[in-house]
């Protein structure tokens, strides 16, 4: 038998009340169906089914603690929340509950000039603590598309990827250290070593890591030391065209291997996606109908280091018949990369007529030599979803440079799809995770990853996570840590289907 839970009544209404006051539970049904979905499409015909009972925004780590501690008290259901600005439903209810919403812990505690890093509080966004962080002189480098809205908690529980991670890695490469409520209550303090401030050490295991990506399900952080760095001197974005995505995916390659260790990202449009910007997005700024497929570059650093590597990565696209896209498209375009991440509806129909398409990606992590038949395939199957069933579009691909520090190895690889979220029903909610699967199928056959940035507990993956990608012995440990930690099961239980642990 799985485990039964208890239920939210008045009289735990009343001592969270007690914990984090009055105005900072929220029982009112908006309140609680607004944190009962993510930005990712959403089955409306169920919403219901994902709301929380309660809602409790803490206002430090102390309250978090106690919340905790009565929810597993109680075998109550207890689900971090921080931005909901990620797409694979960590931050959804499966089982009712409590959701505990962080983000009024948004405080910097320390800006450590000498040492080189910030600690912040995990309610805190990365656009505020980047703002704030500049006015000194210093950077906040890490940059997903959810920048302005997204929020350091959750992009720790996420394992979040960054656009730029050339030359500043990804969230995992930017923690130092984090305190982290588990889900018995107690609280940790979890880095390299003893130190809150070292970034790296031999001691202990690395258990840093098992806290970034947990989707949830292992405790809630509440506290992080961060790398920061000095404010790059400069900022270049490069756009070149090509006449097919195989110019561009060759070229890319070359890239990968400039050494050029200023370079930030690259990023291949494919043909699909320039056909759909050509289409449907009203900033687009034309291209020749010769140009298919495009590259986008970024390099931040010294002058004197980027106008070098300006003047070599020019050289390298133009060998491939790369063409330089100017300082208009180059420049409007990087700048813009964030606008839309927060708009939940936009999109056009092939007609012309605006629609309400809700916009998703399916991530993956793709080698580099497996991307042309990945690509091949992803278009092929969303196209025939497209015949089937009225509301979907493809939307074309993006293909980023997935390695820290590096350019080469493999790429967060994304299809776009278009989803007209208000008319989805029961029939084409299960069509979207059964093309969900064909997907990620199509990954796990040239030895991918299911998802290089979001996660993979949503139906329609997780499935495929458990069964195919995982090893089996590495799925039995998680299980172990998952009753060990949490003997309960009530942190975001239901999460990567590890409620099976309790059976």
């Amino acid at each position: 038998m799985l485990m039964s839970y208890g239920k939210v009544d008045e009289s735990v209404i009343e001592r969270l009340r007690k914990i984090v006051g009055d105005e900072n539970v929220l029982v009112a049904p908006h309140h609680r169906f607004l944190r009962a979905a993510s930005a990712a499409p959403f089955p409306l015909h169920k919403w219901h089914v994902h709301a929380p009972d309660v809602v409790v925004l803490p206002g430090s780590t102390e309250e978090v603690a106690e919340v905790v501690k009565l929810a597993n008290e109680k075998k109550i259901p207890i689900v971090p929340r921080a931005g909901g600005t990620g797409l694979a439903d960590g931050a959804v209810p499966l089982k009712g509950g409590i959701v505990v919403d962080i983000k009024r812990m948004n405080r910097i505690l320390e800006i450590d000039e000498e040492n080189m890093c910030v600690t912040v509080e995990a309610g805190i966004n990365n656009q505020t603590l980047n703002m704030e962080l500049r006015r000194l002189g210093y950077w906040w480098p890490f940059d997903p598309a959810s920048f302005p809205v997204s929020i350091i908690g959750g992009n720790i529980g996420t394992n979040a990827w960054s656009l730029i991670p050339g030359v500043s890695g990804h969230i995992r490469d930017l923690v130092r250290s984090m305190v982290v409520v588990l889900p018995t209550g107690k609280v940790i303090r979890v880095g390299e070593g003893g130190g809150k401030k070292i970034s790296k050490s031999s001691i202990g295991y690395q258990l840093k890591y098992l806290f970034i990506g947990h989707q949830g399900t292992l405790g809630i952080v509440t506290e992080a030391t961060l790398e920061m760095f000095p404010l790059p001197e400069v900022e270049f974005p490069a756009f070149f065209g090509y006449r097919s995505f195989m110019d561009a995916w060759r070229n890319a390659g070359k890239m990968a291997k400039s050494g050029l260790r200023t370079m930030a990202t690259h990023i291949i449009f494919d043909e699909e996606k320039i056909e759909a910007l050509r289409r449907d997005d009203e900033a687009y700024i034309p291209l020749p109908a010769h140009i298919k497929s495009v590259i986008a570059t970024a390099f931040y650093g010294t002058e004197a280091e980027v106008k070098g590597a300006a003047k070599r990565i020019m050289e390298i696209a133009a060998k491939d018949g790369g063409v330089y896209l100017g300082p208009e498209l180059s420049e409007g375009d990087w700048a813009s990369r964030h606008d839309r991440y927060h708009i939940s509806f936009h999109g056009r129909h092939l007609d012309g007529q605006v629609g309400t398409y809700s916009w998703h990606c399916e991530d993956a992590a793709v080698n580099y030599s497996a991307l042309p038949y990945v690509v091949k395939r992803w278009h092929e199957l969303v196209k025939e979803w497209k015949r089937k069933y009225d509301i979907f579009d493809d939307m074309g691909g993006f293909y980023y440079n997935n390695n820290a520090f590096k350019q080469w190895g493999d790429y967060l690889s994304e299809i776009d799809v278009f989803i007209d979220e208000y008319h989805l029903t029961e029939e084409t909610w299960q069509a979207w995770l059964e093309l969900k699967r064909r997907i990620a199928e199509v990954v796990l056959e040239v030895g991918g990853s299911i998802s290089a940035a979001h996660g993979g507990t949503r139906p329609g993956d997780v499935e495929l996570v458990v069964s195919k990608e995982l090893d089996p012995g590495v799925y039995e440990i998680m299980k172990m840590i998952k009753k060990m930690l949490d003997p309960n099961n009530i942190m975001n239980p239901g999460k990567y289907l590890l409620d099976t642990a309790y059976e």
